[in-house]
């Protein structure tokens, strides 16, 4: 039947009676494969973390479970590097490379879930003034029902019975910045709502700008991640609701920027939480009392990850539906497009169709000689290459084969690919169809001889793990000097790509 119909569509495409962009694709969207071009990077291990197997209840969607939840490692001025596991652990990771807990975050949350990869102690990033200040800043998730706590936001038309999950910023306050253990106080900035059956698509990020200076309008401001909350694919009865996303009264699909200080200190503007709204951001500063003013940017299905280049473009690597993932630049008060949109393409959804299928753009749309008021995405890739897009950053390291490009990866099968920064930044021109070429980084090991082998780094992850895993989960850091982490959910071991010296000799970067 199916056939049937596709054949027919084309017959009335041949006579005219249809343009292009009312006929589904039905595989393969972006044709050209991702190749390995002669780039090729050597990678290290670096410190593996404790095994948290057993500590808290079992994961539900991946087996194994993995040994440790690496998600972030993240460098301080000072040179302490941390590194966080999700299922509540803060640790420390000395100048000998061995990790101490410098917090365990799950000891002060009482109803935290662990039951999903994107559940627990999810994120962390520290002030730009830790040193003087002490504060840093966590996003972990927790059980509704039962929950004596009534978050600041639920989504729209539902009410606290419908609550599933919570998803809770916090600062922490170091009373000694200095301390390799923390002691000291917390206080709750924001708590947000789900309503889907399963703990999909958390805020799962809190960034600062790196390259915001003391008096810059950016410096000190807080973002967060832009997720649909689980609306697309999360669920229960309530998955899949498009009628949740392109609001600006809502918080659905939408990069947050907020100024973490209380409006009892600020004296500005109060958010949903206890927090106070810059008053940079587009939508508080558009004289409309129905948008909400800490929404910097929206339409984003899982932009799981943000970053910034030196010049100050921002990325966000969102995942994508059944077809297409994507990295966008990111701008103040733009809108890239989901459920309506997804890579440069028309969702299904958007037609009355299915969430699973895409339709072409109309070709004034794709071509840019007609604006549809959407921001597209300058990195694309299909479901034929991987299935969930990663980190990305842009190199400015050591490594001179990954200079001026953009490194990111695939969450589910551990490709690492790459980007001309450039290239880049000049498919941010308006024209949907234009986006930069991608090529996979060949990653290798050297023995203790020097020798060296090709590799995966799903071969690795197997390897460490001493069996085949279901996904490789890879996400990828960044050091203070510009150097990339390559961590995984699985095996809890934190690698590092290096220069290569071709000496088997051990790994080292600035602290």
């Amino acid at each position: 039947m199916r056939v049937k119909m596709l054949a027919g569509m084309i017959a009335l495409f041949a006579m005219g009676l249809v343009g292009a962009d009312d006929v589904a694709i039905t595989s393969n969207p972006i044709p050209e494969p991702i190749v390995k071009r002669g780039l090729a990077v050597e990678i290290k291990d670096l410190v593996r973390l404790p095994d948290t197997r057993g500590l808290r209840p079992a994961d539900k969607d991946v087996m194994p479970s993995g040994w440790a939840r690496v998600s972030y490692v993240r460098d301080l001025p000072d040179g302490r590097r941390f590194a966080n596991d999700s299922r509540g652990f803060l640790y420390l990771i000395d100048a000998s490379n061995q990790p101490h807990v410098y917090a365990d975050v799950a000891a002060a949350f009482t109803y935290g879930v662990y039951n999903r990869l994107e559940s627990g102690f999810i994120g962390f990033v520290f002030h730009p003034e830790f040193a003087k200040n002490g504060l840093f800043y966590t996003v972990h998730s927790e059980i509704g029902p039962g929950n004596p706590k009534t978050p600041d936001f639920i989504p729209f038309g539902y009410g606290l019975k419908d609550v599933t999950y919570h998803n809770v910023i916090t600062e922490w306050h170091a009373t000694n910045p200095a301390a390799n253990t923390f002691t000291g106080t917390r206080r709750e900035l924001l708590r947000t709502a789900h309503v889907v059956a399963n703990l999909t698509h958390p805020m799962g990020a809190v960034e600062f700008n790196p390259t915001a200076k003391p008096g810059d309008a950016d410096y000190g401001l807080l973002y967060t991640s832009g997720s649909d909350y689980g609306f697309s694919n999360g669920g229960g009865p309530n998955a899949s609701n498009p009628a949740q996303t392109q609001r600006l009264d809502s918080i659905i699909t939408a990069i947050l920027r907020i100024d973490p200080r209380s409006p009892s200190v600020t004296h500005g503007q109060k958010g949903l939480g206890d927090y106070t709204i810059p008053p940079g951001n587009k939508f508080a500063a558009d004289g409309d009392p129905k948008t909400l003013g800490e929404i910097y940017a929206y339409g984003f299905r899982n932009a799981h990850r943000l970053s910034w280049d030196t010049d100050g473009t921002m990325f966000a690597s969102d995942i994508g539906m059944d077809n297409i993932e994507e990295i966008n630049i990111v701008r103040n008060g733009e809108n890239y497009g989901w459920m309506k949109r997804e890579g440069y393409f028309q969702n299904g959804r958007a037609r009355g169709g299915e969430l699973n299928q895409l339709y072409p753009l109309p070709p004034d749309i794709l071509n840019g000689r007609v604006k549809d008021g959407f921001t597209y995405p300058v990195l694309v890739y299909d479901h034929d290459e991987g299935r969930s897009v990663t980190d990305g950053f842009a190199y400015h390291g050591r490594i001179a084969a990954l200079k001026g490009k953009f490194v990111f990866g695939d969450i589910f099968n551990g490709r690492v690919f790459a980007a001309d920064l450039a290239a880049m930044k000049a498919a941010d021109d308006g024209i949907p169809r234009t986006v930069a070429p991608i090529e996979e980084v060949q990653l290798y090991i050297r023995d203790a001889s020097g020798k060296r082998a090709d590799i995966s780094f799903r071969e690795l992850v197997e390897k460490t793990m001493g069996g085949t895993l279901p996904r490789a989960d890879l996400h990828i850091s960044r050091s203070r000097d510009g150097e990339l982490f390559l961590t995984s959910r699985q095996d809890g071991m934190i690698r590092m790509l290096v220069p290569d010296d071709a000496s088997g000799g051990t790994v080292s970067a600035k602290r």
